[in-house]
């Protein structure tokens, strides 16, 4: 495997604007007209959000990841994807170096909506 090229560098500043959290994966599900795109339904804790995530093909099982923990960036502004509004990005290693991508996880299970730092 040859690495993606590194992006561009920037300030600490840009990188402590992006609020990265765990949060538990509850649901995973089709979404219609989409060969890519599956709706995760995801608590952080306090609350639960909808991520939109092109993970459809990744797996041969995508609910595989439900009961799992993951990371989140929590503070995109919300998008709509296939008619459905996504409330954040799942962190995922390996799609952008063409392999299988997986979960970007914690070590050990921590409460949901922990941050990133």
């Amino acid at each position: 495997m040859k690495p993606a090229p590194i992006k561009l560098t920037i300030p600490l500043s840009v990188l402590e604007q992006i609020d990265i959290r765990v949060g538990t994966i509850l649901s995973v599900d089709e979404i219609a007209g989409s060969a890519k795109l599956m709706r995760l339904r995801v608590s952080f804790g306090d609350h639960e959000r909808t991520i939109v995530a092109g993970i459809r093909q990744e797996r041969l099982d995508p609910g595989e990841i439900v009961g799992r923990q993951a990371l989140f960036v929590v503070n995109l502004e919300p998008r709509k994807m296939r008619g459905v509004l996504s409330e954040g990005m799942l962190f995922d290693i390996g799609f952008s170096d063409g392999l299988r991508p997986v979960l970007a996880v914690p070590e050990a299970p921590i409460p949901d909506g922990a941050r990133a730092s």
